[in-house]
């Protein structure tokens, strides 16, 4: 099977999308990166430096320190998918932080968005 286009976006195109979308709704970049760190493992530095090399997608989770052992509670739909029902990993990870964001945005308190 060949992969999916989205695999191939530079995260540094996806992430400013991301604050944008959170700060249309009131939140911040601060809360946006805590979301992504949360989920990915990576700090403030590790970070920067993914969207300053321009990795993509893939590069990006593949890279990640530590994926969240709470990753697994992330669910509901996304672009009308079910998060818990997508079958590739990568594209489910993509799609856990899409549903991350999308609660962030919808003002869902930080505790209820990063599992706790």
């Amino acid at each position: 099977m060949a992969a999916h286009r989205v695999f191939s976006i530079p995260f540094a195109k996806v992430y400013p999308l991301y604050v944008e979308k959170a700060r249309r709704k009131g939140r911040t970049q601060e809360e946006v990166d805590r979301v992504i760190c949360w989920l990915t493992g990576y700090d403030a530095a590790g970070l920067t430096q993914q969207i300053q090399q321009q990795s993509d997608l893939e590069a990006f989770f593949a890279q990640a320190p530590a994926m969240h052992p709470n990753r697994d509670r992330i669910t509901g739909v996304v672009c009308g998918i079910r998060v818990e029902a997508v079958e590739d990993p990568l594209m489910r990870k993509i799609r856990q932080l899409d549903k991350l964001v999308d609660e962030l945005a919808k003002g869902k308190a930080m505790e209820k968005v990063l599992r706790q």
